[in-house]
């Protein structure tokens, strides 16, 4: 009986494993034309791109101690003392519930994520920035930031932000020009002209199509139905993706502007695993929480 019952859990180990590796050797190789501009490796929410936006590193933490403290303001033990801990763009949302079916399978890509952060990335990222200084490192950021121009100008044009499109041509303008090729955002600097941050899951978002469940992928991390075809609508407008056909070399470009990006952002993190009882219900809900606040504006 004994011997019975073991084969059955051997049995039903492999067929998960089996099955896992099948779903991986799906979802992987679509990393090679479907990367985009949002996301700084696979365990904060790829919108969030915190190597671009980094003012949002807070509000992700705060984030996570809102879902610790159950998503509600009032007193507090802790040593934020008696203020409110929820930060004021979440004061006034509603509760929302989100549509979380694969969550047993997501679970197990975001452990597989943050195995591969920890044993792999960070490392790599923690080395890099030790050889690289800061300045060139933020230089290549801007520099890759500017060639996916056309993906935000497609999606202000879609959204009918006509204003916004043309504020995305003139950066890549003065950036690709006096800005050397995009290493420095002149056009921010002394033009105060910011990057409008869209994409083609926002330009569905806005004509009313909602996220539909949440995904975990291995290597991209958090996104959603919705957001998973407007990742792979925008890679047609990645100029890397017609600039570096082949497969292995396109991987090798697109993994050292994760490991550079990586190696600014080095601690977030870790910042919000260490504040949330649940870091995956922290980062899922901080996910879709900054995704309708894009849609929003």
């Amino acid at each position: 009986m004994v011997e019975v019952v073991g084969l059955r859990l051997r049995n039903g180990k492999t067929i998960c494993l089996i099955v896992l590796f099948v779903i991986m050797a799906l979802v992987i190789p679509l990393s090679s034309m479907a990367a985009q501009e949002s996301g700084n490796f696979a365990l904060l929410p790829e919108a969030l791109d915190l190597a671009e936006v980094a003012d949002h590193s807070e509000t992700l933490v705060l984030a996570a101690r809102v879902e610790m403290a159950g998503g509600t303001s009032g007193e507090s033990d802790s040593e934020w003392g008696d203020e409110s801990i929820t930060p004021p763009e979440f004061e006034e949302e509603e509760m929302v519930t989100y549509a979380d079916p694969l969550e047993p399978i997501n679970r197990i890509f975001f452990a597989f994520n943050d195995k591969l952060y920890f044993w792999l990335l960070k490392p790599i990222a923690k080395g890099y920035s030790k050889v690289v200084p800061e300045p060139a490192r933020v230089g290549v950021r801007n520099f890759f930031s500017n060639l996916l121009t056309p993906v935000r100008v497609v999606n202000c044009v879609l959204q009918g932000k006509f204003k916004g499109a043309g504020t995305e041509v003139l950066r890549l303008i003065i950036n690709s020009t006096v800005g050397f090729l995009g290493f420095q955002d002149v056009a921010k600097q002394e033009g105060h002209l910011k990057i409008q941050q869209e994409d083609l899951g926002q330009s569905l978002g806005v004509y009313g199509l909602g996220p539909g469940i949440y995904i975990n992928w291995p290597i991209f991390g958090p996104s959603s139905l919705r957001d998973t075809v407007g990742m792979i609508g925008d890679a047609f407008l990645d100029p890397i993706n017609y600039a570096v056909t082949r497969t292995k070399y396109n991987i090798a470009v697109k993994g050292y502007d994760k490991v550079n990006k990586t190696s600014l952002t080095l601690g977030d993190y870790e910042s919000l695993k260490k504040a949330a009882l649940d870091p995956y219900v922290a980062v899922r809900d901080a996910y879709f929480q900054y995704r309708r606040n894009l849609i929003k504006k």
